[in-house]
């Protein structure tokens, strides 16, 4: 397995990340089991990186990866949890808290759950709007000092929020939505990191399975969030699907997947971005291994870059409300 720096902070990990997002109910039932198998499947292949959130499935998902890495070395995995977000027992989301003592506590927890001592990376999952980015960040910083966590990420801030927080304590990397119908970053937030030496790691690098080449819209059932979100509505997904077959003439001609063109081509990007795959299953998780040998040539990327331009998506990638809570969409 190929490795990537992210940002100047020494962590090096897998060029592939596991989002593990979707093994606790956000994209409807899972089956516990394969998750679990898909974990160990990812370890074995070399994967490093394992990205969670300790409100995926209201502590749900921490505690399946616990389960997973029970027996194995904890320096086998690289993990990275997002905090903040608030949910109440229906599972309907009440904003975010970053305030330093809610910092210390979310962690607190998070350890117990994961059954570990320490995180590799803790981020705030957005930003709070009523505590400065400097109070949490400087928060975390106390547990690193502590021992709790070892490096300090962002997720879905602009360019001025990286500024101070970078101003605090060394940024390890930005989590953020990039794909390429989600190229929002490319124009200030990516050349702001790169400046400051952070690095990305991009979710989202199949927008949700809607350019995976496998998306059928049955599949959706209930609790999946795609069923609010506009790229999926009737009108948008129609014209989205459209690029997909676009894409796929250019992966049968390469003797490759339309998933394995899509993850290539966030990789593509720098050697500063790791794509973060948000696979339930094993088949899904060997189809985008898969894609780290894939090569996109000059041409290739030029071909892309015409049948799926900037800017081509219909629909936004969240509904109203979710986008206006991004402090990364006001720049």
């Amino acid at each position: 397995m190929r490795q990537r720096r992210l940002g100047q902070t020494g962590l090096s990990v897998s060029a592939l990340g596991l989002g593990c997002m979707g093994m606790s109910g956000m994209y409807g039932p899972a089956d516990r089991q394969e998750s679990i198998a898909t974990i160990h499947a990812a370890l074995e292949a070399g994967i490093t990186l394992l990205d969670t959130g300790d409100f995926y499935g209201m502590g749900h998902n921490e505690m399946l990866i616990g389960e997973a890495l029970q027996g194995r070395r904890r320096d086998q995995a690289l993990i990275s949890v997002k905090f903040g977000a608030m949910r109440e027992p229906s599972g309907a989301w009440l904003g975010y808290d970053a305030r330093p003592q809610a910092v210390k506590s979310f962690l607190a927890y998070t350890l117990q759950r994961l059954r570990v001592d320490y995180i590799d990376i803790y981020r705030p999952a957005r930003l709070d709007p009523n505590v400065p980015i400097e109070e949490t960040i400087g928060a975390i910083a106390d547990m690193v000092k502590a021992g709790h966590v070892r490096h300090i990420g962002l997720s879905e801030v602009g360019p001025d929020t990286i500024r101070r927080a970078a101003a605090v304590h060394p940024i390890c990397d930005l989590q953020i939505e990039y794909s390429l119908i989600s190229r929002g970053i490319e124009d200030s937030i990516l050349p702001v990191c790169r400046e400051l030496g952070i690095g990305i790691t991009a979710y989202g690098v199949l927008s949700r399975g809607l350019i995976s080449g496998h998306w059928q819209g049955e599949s959706i059932g209930p609790g999946d969030f795609r069923t609010h979100s506009p790229r999926f509505q009737e009108g948008n997904v129609e014209k989205n699907l459209q690029l997909v077959e676009a894409l796929r003439r250019l992966a049968e001609a390469k003797g490759v997947s339309v998933a394995q063109i899509a993850i290539a081509w966030v990789a593509a990007q720098g050697a500063d971005i790791v794509p973060l795959i948000g696979a339930r299953r094993r088949d899904r998780l060997a189809e985008a291994l898969g894609a780290l040998d894939v090569t996109l040539t000059r041409e290739d990327l030029a071909v892309i870059e015409r049948v799926v331009p900037k800017g081509a998506a219909a629909g936004e990638r969240y509904p109203a409300a979710q986008m206006a809570m991004l402090d990364s969409e006001r720049v």
